[in-house]
Parts: structure tokens; C-alpha cells; sequence
């Protein structure tokens, strides 16, 4: 349930300026020559991505709603993402650190300035909640650009020290939980005030057959088992584009593993660190989770299933479902840090044991926080998808390339995601903040 507090314009500015100050914060330990970054395919330059979020609340909120006042002149020309391709990044006169933070100093007092007004209709609502969860969305974005260039971690969370005395418990968590067949209302369900994108209206039935799923993500433990029997090097365990996927680019272990006479290390952000072998794998795509499935003998849930295994209810007996389903795995309470690992509010990852408090009804634990989780289904429209205006691009030009991955990861914001919140990929990232867990056979 979203509180009415949480929609009152005191509360909105709080998180809008929460974000701004996050995004700022993402930058202001680079040195001016790291904004300069080399033309990956994973990654756009920092001043790009700075005004690019700027430039969301300019044209989706402050346009919209009437603005006529140029905040940066050119603006359009730089910072579209839809008309601007990516490698043509590189080559803007992009302003520099000094314009772009005004740039975007200066969209954040106008925002603010107009929200009393502006969130007295429903509309006007949606799309300052819109540009913030944008803004959150690239803030997440900022911190894995870090760990692909080897910055140093991003000033957000408490130093390692102390997150290993949190409290919240670590060390492997095994076994399967069961989950009756049913007839499942999978995607958001209308009228509790939350927020909700395009691609997660509306909740509509789907046949769920019964299954197996494990109770925690895959870990580094078990995918190193996986790397030292030669998972990556048999044929038989990878599909036909997950195997040209490997073959083109050497793929021998996960990306920022390094082998030594000692086992293996992490890259770490700009550090290596011992492979932590109770947490999640991270930075694996979907062909790589795919293949540990067929060695292992398992497979990737479904969506329909993962977020079944997550929202629904069972009966006393498990036998059924009660019909009623949970916003987040432990209910409809709003996250907090003793039930999920979200927010930064820890350096990375932890144990898959940690945030007992946490767990769905079937007691699958983590699957909101720590990583991202890959599903096996393609990233489609649900039935009588209708694209939400302004922002058409959000979810429609990406249907049918992509996998759904569910949950969040460390870095991602608690107020972005819920149960039913569908994030999207190509099935080649690695880069991203994602895991994986697996179903039985």
C-alpha cells in the first residue's frame, strides 16, 4: 500500500532532492580527465549522462507543463537519448562539469519551485515522479559505469568494516521452496496510488504450473564450481547465441573475476578483493546464467513464477494460494534496511543468508535487493498494452530483444521497485548489477 504521505508534495520534493544530491555525489570524487571516458558500448560519457537527467525533468516535467524558458540553450540537440545515438556522444560540444552542474542546479530550483502547484492535479503528479525514478534509474547507471571503468566505489554506503558487523547474519542459504499451481494475476494491479510503468499494466491471469524454486540467488561458491569443470568451455551447455556470444569475446569466467595461485579475486570497483563465496554472482548476463543452469540441471524461473514465488500467499496446508498478493516479498510495508539491501546503504552485495526479515510468504529470501535477478522470459507487452504518454520510449521499443530481470540490486533506489517492477536488458550485459537464481527441473 503507498501511504498518502508518500504522493503529498513535502514528501516528493524530499525524494527529488534525495536524488539530486545522489547524482551529484556520483561525480564529484572524478577528476575532470575521468568524465573522459572511453567509447564503450556499456557506458556514456559522465558529462552526457549528467545532463541527460537534467534534461528528463526539463523537457517531461517542466515543458509539459508549460515552461517556455530555454534553462539551456541547444539542450535538445545534446541530450535526447532517442535522437542522439550512442557513439555520437563522444563527439557533442558537451558543457563542462562547471555549465553542466549549473545546467542541472538550475532545472532542480524550478522543479522544486513549481511542485505546490504542479502536484495538485494527478497528471502533473505522474510526471515529476516519472523524472524522478528516471533520475534514480541513472543513478544506478552511474555506479556500474564506475565498476566497468575501474573508479573507485562511489562515497555512498559505510565502509566494509562496517558493513560486516550490520548484523544482518551471512553464509549460504540452501534448498528449494515449493509452489503450488494456480491461476496467478501477474503484473501491477490498479488503484493504490503507486506508482506504475507502462509495461506493468495490468495484472492479468496466467496458469502457473508448479515449481521448485531456490530460496536464494546462485552464489560465487557454486558459479565457481561451475567456471572450474569447464562450464565455459562445453559446448553442450550453452544455446546457439550464448555459445557466438562466448566464442566472440573469449568469455572464460565472469568479468571481473581473476584467477591466482591463491583462487579467485574480484574486481572490486578499483579493487581486487577475495571472491566472497556466500554472495550473490553479480555482473553475469543472461547467456552465462543460462549455461550454469543446463550444467547444474536447473533452469531460470519464469516472470510469472518469480513473482509468484514473491507476491503470492499460500494456504495453511501450501497445498494453494490464498489469492491475495504482496506488494514486496514480506508484505506491503515499504522496504527498510533491516528487509532488504537496497539504497547503497551497504557497499555491494552480502551473503545470500542476510535479510531474514525480508522473505516471501514461501520463503525465498533476497529477491528485492542485493542483485538484479535474470528470469527466462522475453520482455513483452501484457494483454491490452497501452504506452503511456509523454514518455513513449520507455517500454515499446524494446519488446521482443530483451529479457525481464526482477528485484533490484544494491544500488538501485527502494522507492523504484516493488514485486511486480519489470526491468529490461539485452541478454549479453554484464556490466549491470545482476544474478540470477534458479527453478528445478
Amino acid at each position: 500500500m503507498v501511504r498518502t504521505s508518500e504522493l503529498h508534495p513535502a514528501r516528493l520534493a524530499d525524494s527529488i532532492q534525495d536524488a539530486h544530491e545522489r547524482t551529484l555525489v556520483l561525480i564529484a570524487d572524478l577528476a575532470d580527465e575521468q568524465l573522459s571516458v572511453p567509447l564503450i558500448d556499456v557506458v556514456n560519457p559522465f558529462l552526457w549522462e549528467l545532463g541527460h537527467t537534467a534534461f528528463f525533468y526539463d523537457v517531461f516535467v517542466l515543458r509539459l507543463l508549460g515552461s517556455k524558458a530555454l534553462l539551456l540553450a541547444g539542450a535538445d540537440d545534446l541530450y535526447d537519448s532517442f535522437t542522439v545515438d550512442h557513439d555520437d556522444r563522444w563527439s557533442l560540444p558537451l558543457p563542462s562539469r562547471e555549465q553542466s552542474l549549473s545546467y542541472k542546479s538550475r532545472v532542480f530550483e524550478r522543479i522544486l519551485a513549481g511542485l505546490d502547484v504542479a502536484a495538485k492535479d494527478g497528471v502533473n503528479l505522474y510526471l515529476y515522479r516519472l523524472a524522478l525514478l528516471h533520475e534514480d534509474m541513472h543513478g544506478e547507471a552511474f555506479a556500474y559505469m564506475r565498476q566497468r571503468l575501474g573508479y573507485p566505489r562511489p562515497a555512498l554506503a559505510p565502509s566494509a568494516s562496517a558493513a560486516a558487523g550490520n548484523g544482518h547474519g551471512g553464509g549460504p542459504l540452501a534448498g528449494d521452496a515449493s509452489v503450488p499451481g494456480a491461476t496467478f494475476m501477474l503484473g501491477a494491479s490498479p488503484g493504490d496510488g503507486a506508482f506504475v510503468f507502462d509495461n506493468e499494466k495490468w495484472a492479468h491471469q496466467t496458469v502457473v504450473a508448479p515449481f521448485r524454486i531456490a530460496r536464494a540467488a546462485v552464489t560465487n561458491l557454486e558459479f565457481a564450481a561451475f567456471v572450474d569443470d569447464r562450464g565455459y568451455l562445453r559446448r553442450e551447455l550453452w544455446s546457439r547465441q550464448g555459445w557466438q556470444w562466448r566464442a566472440k569475446n573469449g568469455a572464460a569466467h565472469p568479468y571481473y573475476w581473476e584467477k591466482t595461485l591463491d583462487g579467485w579475486l574480484r574486481r572490486d570497483f578499483d579493487t581486487l578483493v577475495p571472491l566472497e563465496p556466500h554472495a550473490p554472482v553479480v555482473h553475469v548476463n543472461w547467456y552465462e546464467a543460462e549455461a550454469f543452469c543446463n550444467w547444474a540441471g536447473r533452469r531460470l524461473p519464469t516472470e510469472a513464477e518469480w513473482e509468484m514465488a514473491a507476491s503470492a500467499e499460500p494456504t495453511p496446508d501450501g497445498a494453494a494460494l490464498t489469492g491475495r498478493t504482496r506488494r514486496y516479498p514480506w508484505g506491503d510495508e515499504s522496504p527498510t534496511p533491516a528487509r532488504a539491501n537496497l539504497d547503497a546503504q551497504l557497499p555491494g552485495c552480502v551473503d545470500v543468508r542476510a535479510f531474514a526479515a525480508g522473505e516471501s510468504a514461501f520463503g525465498c529470501r533476497q529477491m528485492l535487493g542485493n542483485v538484479w535477478e535474470w528470469t527466462a522470459s522475453a520482455f513483452y507487452p501484457f494483454p491490452g498494452y497501452v504506452v503511456d504518454t509523454p514518455y513513449r520510449e520507455y517500454s515499446a521499443p524494446w519488446f521482443g530483444y530483451r529479457k525481464v530481470l526482477k528485484g533490484g540490486a544494491w544500488a538501485t533506489r527502494s522507492r523504484l521497485v516493488s514485486n511486480t517492477y519489470r526491468n529490461f536488458f539485452l541478454p549479453d550485459r554484464r556490466d549491470i548489477f545482476a544474478g540470477f537464481r534458479t527453478c528445478a527441473r
